[in-house]
């Protein structure tokens, strides 16, 4: 099964940091966002990824092509005979991944659409953005897809609070919790498993096709959405202190999305 990654987007709400960079390159811990997520699948053996490029999507690439070199020793030779030894290397990432040019400007559904070729001959994939991480299980997520036989699962997530959560007993304090998920109703999480021959009968080439409007509209409409229930760790990077956060929780090795193989 493929990953696709909606990492296209320009970031206007973390432009301090996007006006450098495009957000799925903003690093957590020293290794972009889009990594983190990577590697959240590949523990569950899904190791073939299709990016979906835009904004700045050349960094992205650049990122790629020389990530051998940036994660090796290398030693240069100068001069007339130029060269560079590459020591070793960080072997662990045997990923497939596909930098698909989907335009600056397309939107989420055209950017899917764009990617067709690259997955329309398989019987599944995965689909989420390119700006959060979650512990989630992602065989749990593929089992519940093959179940129900829907056209699209997606993840449904409690989004996180920004402040403490008390619980009180008339005017005393019994617990309370420093920002945790919301008790509240259920968003889309990203994280979608889809059908890989149906799902275009949803989607348009259209640029400007967005994902989360018509198509996932359409399909509630026709009762081919499933939701998977993710109580578990799930945040967005969508702000300067979101990005602040997700690092803070990394330094002192408090990441949940962190692959238990890697802790």
């Amino acid at each position: 099964m493929k990953a696709v990654i909606l990492c296209g987007g320009q970031g206007t709400r973390i432009r301090e940091a996007s006006e450098v960079l495009p957000k799925p390159l903003l690093p957590i811990g020293g290794k972009p966002i889009v990594w983190h997520i990577m590697k959240t699948y590949a523990a569950f053996g899904v190791k073939d990824f299709v990016l979906c490029l835009g904004y700045k999507g050349w960094l992205i690439k650049e990122f790629f092509l020389n990530y051998r070199a940036m994660t090796s020793d290398l030693t240069v030779h100068l001069g007339r005979d130029a060269s560079v030894d590459i020591h070793g290397g960080n072997g662990v990432e045997d990923w497939r991944v596909t930098l698909a040019e989907t335009g600056e400007a397309t939107q989420t559904g055209g950017r899917v659409a764009a990617i067709r070729r690259y997955v329309e001959g398989d019987e599944l994939f995965a689909l989420t953005y390119g700006d959060g991480v979650a512990d989630i299980d992602i065989d749990a997520l593929v089992a519940l897809h093959r179940q129900h036989g829907r056209v699209a699962t997606v993840t449904a997530v409690r989004p996180p609070s920004r402040f403490g959560e008390m619980q009180i007993d008339g005017s005393s304090v019994r617990e309370f919790n420093e920002k945790p998920q919301a008790t509240g109703g259920f968003i889309s999480g990203g994280f979608f498993i889809l059908d890989a021959k149906r799902i275009w009968d949803y989607l348009s080439d259209d640029p400007k096709c967005v994902f989360e409007a018509e198509p996932l509209r359409r399909l509630v409409a026709d009762g081919q959405l499933q939701a998977y229930e993710h109580t578990g760790f799930w945040q967005p990077m969508d702000t300067a202190r979101e990005f602040t956060l997700l690092n803070d929780l990394w330094a002192k090795g408090q990441a949940p999305w962190k692959p238990r193989s890697d802790r």
